[in-house]
């Protein structure tokens, strides 16, 4: 939800009394080290949080937990929203049920300008996209009074730039990014059954995400947008290649795959398989 309000659809995907959820999320959870390599960004699922919302808080928490962050940029998945640049939310904020969070404005003003024929200032069509609202009770928690640049990336949109240039943007100001993707969309419902039903057809399709996250882990960027136009892996590979950019621009050498699941293992487990999302929580 944006400043003043965003449509109530979205708060279907954080029902409830979401400071208990992050709490019940992060339960039995073991934080990192102290010492441990600092982080600079991070790639998130955003599907309801009763299916994904733990993965993503787990993820969120270690980056914060693992950086000094002065300014969070948020790269976001298109799902509905015919865009061919990625589209910046200027200024403001967001509100969130535990308060709000506020966009950077000086930092988006310098993105516009710097970024310019990769980015486009388009706040509107941020009200039709969850893919990004549903992370902010995360970072509202996690990154404290931190201002947040919510950008979505069509893939088409030069995303490698996007990353490069952001990271050369942001390097020596202690920024981190976020970026937003589901990976396979499996069953009936999405038109997606390549290996029919049952165990064989789980295991296909856990199979078919790891070759996107393995390529994200090498930090693989060029490959990440083929990979998924070619075997439907990732719903927001714009984010995703964007992500991966950013972090290789900074010196970062391998990724790392903290947590995968899917809804059908959250939701389903011990029922036949027929249908189920891919969630990855992958930090950098």
């Amino acid at each position: 939800m944006h400043f003043p309000i965003r449509p109530t659809y979205h708060r279907n995907f954080y029902q409830g009394d979401c400071r208990s959820q992050i709490e019940e999320f992060l339960s039995a959870f073991v934080p990192p080290q102290p010492g441990a390599p600092p982080l600079v960004a991070a790639a998130v699922p955003h599907a309801g949080w009763r299916f994904s919302g733990a993965v993503a808080a787990r993820t969120i928490k270690t980056l914060a937990s693992r950086s000094q962050a002065r300014h969070v940029v948020l790269f976001g998945a298109v799902h509905r929203a015919p865009i061919w640049a990625s589209a910046v939310y200027s200024g403001g904020e967001w509100q969130t049920p535990l308060g709000p969070v506020p966009i950077d404005s000086q930092l988006a003003a310098e993105v516009l300008r710097d970024l310019e024929g990769l980015v486009e200032e388009n706040d509107a069509v941020h009200d039709s996209e969850h893919s990004l609202e549903v992370q902010l009770p995360f970072v509202h928690e996690f990154f404290p009074g931190v201002p947040v640049l919510p950008i979505m990336v069509p893939p088409d949109a030069s995303p490698l730039e996007l990353g490069r240039r952001m990271a050369k943007l942001l390097r020596g100001r202690s920024g981190v990014v976020i970026a937003s993707t589901d990976l396979t969309h499996y069953g009936d419902v999405y038109g997606f059954t390549p290996a029919g039903r049952g165990e064989r057809a789980h295991e296909w399709m856990r199979q078919n995400d790891r070759r996107i996250l393995d390529l994200a882990a090498r930090l693989e960027a060029e490959k990440i947008s083929e990979e998924a136009a070619t075997s439907h892996n990732a719903c927001g590979p714009g984010a995703l290649t964007a992500v991966v950019a950013f972090a290789r621009e900074l010196g970062v050498r391998q990724g790392t795959v903290l947590e995968y699941t899917d809804s059908h293992e959250v939701y389903e487990k011990g029922e036949p398989f027929h249908m189920a999302v891919g969630y990855a929580g992958i930090v950098f």
